[in-house]
C-alpha cells in the first residue's frame, strides 16, 4: 500500500529538478572582452604620470605644482578612459559595448552585423560602433594567416579546419580579434530570436569619464592662460 507521502516524493523531487533545469538555463555569465596589452599600457602610464605629477608638486617652484596639479586632473580621466575602460559584454539578450566616452547598449535582434578591418565594428540600427576593447593586430592576424596556409598545406584534402590545430581543438589559429568577432556573431545569431533581445540601440554618454575630463581641460587651459 502506498502512503500519500510516498506520493509526493517523488513530485516533489521532479519539481526541484525541474527548477534546478531552468535556473541553469537561466544563468548565464556575459563573455568579457578587454585588451589586456591597453590595460597593461594605461596602468603603466598612470604610474609615470603620477610619478611625474607628484614629484613635480612636491619639488616644483612657483607655478610649477599647480600646472602638474592641472595636467593629472586632465590626463588620468583621459588615459583610463582610452586603456582600462573599454570593454564588451555579450550575454543572452544584449552585446554592451563600453568605449571611451559612451556605453552602447545593443540587443541582439538589432545587430546587423560584425567585423573586424581595420578597427572591430558592430552595425546596429544603421550605425556602426567600434569595439574599443577588441583592437585589430595587423601583425597578428599575417601570423594567423601564414598557420592557416601551413596547415592547408600539410591537409590537402581538408579533412581538418584551418581555424584549429590538429589534436588541439582549444587552440584557434585564428588572429585574436577575428576569433572574438567570430564568437560575437555566433552568439548574435543564436540569441537574435530570444524574446529577451528584442529592442532598439541604446547610447549613453559616460559623464562619469566626460565631466572630470572636461574639468582638467579647464582648469590646465586657466592656468596656461594665467602664466
Amino acid at each position: 500500500m502506498t502512503s500519500p507521502d510516498d506520493d509526493s516524493a517523488p513530485a516533489a523531487s521532479s519539481s526541484a529538478s525541474s527548477a534546478s533545469s531552468d535556473a541553469e538555463t537561466e544563468t548565464f555569465s556575459d563573455r568579457i572582452y578587454r585588451s589586456p596589452s591597453g590595460i597593461a599600457g594605461g596602468v603603466l602610464l598612470l604610474g609615470l604620470s603620477s610619478w611625474l605629477g607628484i614629484d613635480a608638486m612636491v619639488r616644483g617652484e612657483g607655478r610649477t605644482p599647480w600646472l602638474a596639479l592641472a595636467g593629472l586632473f586632465f590626463a588620468v580621466p583621459v588615459v583610463i578612459a582610452f586603456t582600462v575602460r573599454p570593454a564588451v559584454y555579450a550575454g543572452q539578450d544584449r552585446l554592451l559595448v563600453r568605449n571611451p566616452f559612451r556605453t552602447i547598449t545593443l540587443p541582439w535582434a538589432s545587430v546587423e552585423g560584425l567585423r573586424a578591418g581595420y578597427t572591430s565594428e558592430v552595425l546596429a540600427g544603421g550605425s556602426t560602433y567600434q569595439l574599443w576593447a577588441i583592437p585589430v593586430s595587423l601583425r597578428q592576424r599575417k601570423r594567423a594567416a601564414r598557420q592557416q596556409a601551413r596547415a592547408a598545406s600539410e591537409d590537402p584534402f581538408g579533412a581538418a579546419s584551418t581555424h584549429v590545430a590538429a589534436g588541439r581543438p582549444d587552440e584557434d589559429r585564428r588572429a585574436s580579434s577575428d576569433a572574438a568577432i567570430g564568437d560575437l556573431r555566433e552568439l548574435a545569431e543564436l540569441n537574435a530570436e530570444r524574446e529577451g533581445a528584442q529592442g532598439a540601440p541604446e547610447v549613453r554618454w559616460a559623464f562619469e569619464v566626460i565631466a572630470p575630463t572636461l574639468a582638467g581641460a579647464v582648469l590646465l587651459g586657466v592656468m596656461l592662460a594665467i602664466g
